[in-house]
């Protein structure tokens, strides 16, 4: 698995082509759809041409003038941002499945443990920003990962997070001493372990990135490691072996449990 497609989402393309086939079969032009909808007429071009995403007003519009008996407007569903990005969903769907979740992360805390507000500050700072309704439903998309934790009890998490994730301030001090509160509180679940790899340590296999080690019911194994903007996940045997020898020696580096929560408890305390 690869970056993510260059091409629109296939569901702007379909909606586009059904309000242009729409508009066709009424005889209604593109300027007189685009001046009824408060649009000019590139931007319906481009929303017909899927390359811009179909306004809900523009559906309406279309709708109503098409005579389309809200055929049209039943398209609004499908065009939601996606909640996750294109390069995390096979990953994604095999972490849903998963009975252990091995995580390592370097400089971010990792999604399944992130507070609300942490979660917006980093998917609201993207760069290229995006849009307010994207971002919304990337936030609730996180926290719905995260209820994970809770509803599968025996599903084992464990995750190391290196120091450098815990010090940097993602969304100001308090947001950050609350998200430092809430890794306390899932470290006490029964089946999640949390450990601290200090920065002081010296050169260790974790400064190649992050990483995480999934097993499914199935015992299926995979491995996946993401860049900026690429992700890819790994099911080749010799490939997942490389990736649990190395996460092996960064758990072991790692602070134990009990040290990790004093270590955790001590950085809040200095926010």
């Amino acid at each position: 698995m690869t970056g993510e497609t260059s091409q629109p989402p296939m569901a702007w393309r379909y909606c586009g082509n059904q309000i242009k086939l729409w508009r066709t079969q009424a005889g209604i032009s593109r300027e007189e759809l685009g001046k009824e909808a408060g649009y000019e007429y590139e931007s319906v071009k481009s929303m017909e041409q899927g390359r811009r995403k179909p306004q809900l007003r523009l559906l309406e519009v279309a709708d109503e003038m098409c005579g389309a008996r809200g055929l049209l407007l039943a398209a609004q569903d499908y065009l939601k941002p996606d909640k996750f990005p294109a390069r995390m969903q096979e990953f994604l769907q095999a972490e849903a499945e998963a009975i252990s979740v091995h995580s390592y992360q370097t400089l971010l805390i990792p999604g399944l443990l992130q507070t609300e507000d942490y979660a917006r500050a980093l998917i609201g700072n993207r760069c290229p920003p995006l849009d307010d309704e994207t971002i919304e439903e990337r936030v609730a998309g996180r926290l719905e990962r995260q209820e994970g934790l809770r509803l599968r009890p025996t599903a084992l998490f464990s995750f190391v997070i290196y120091e450098a994730a815990l010090r940097t301030m993602v969304g100001g001090a308090e947001v950050m001493k609350r998200q430092l509160h809430q890794l306390l509180e899932f470290g006490e679940l029964r089946n999640v372990s949390i450990q601290v790899l200090p920065a002081d340590g010296g050169v260790n296999p974790g400064l190649g990135g992050p990483l995480v080690l999934l097993e499914t019911a199935e015992h299926e194994r995979y491995a996946y490691v993401e860049g900026q903007e690429t992700g890819a996940l790994h099911t080749a045997p010799e490939k997942i072996s490389l990736l649990s020898q190395r996460h092996g020696m960064i758990r072991m580096q790692a602070l134990s449990v009990e040290e990790s929560a004093r270590f955790i408890s001590k950085v809040a305390e200095e926010l």
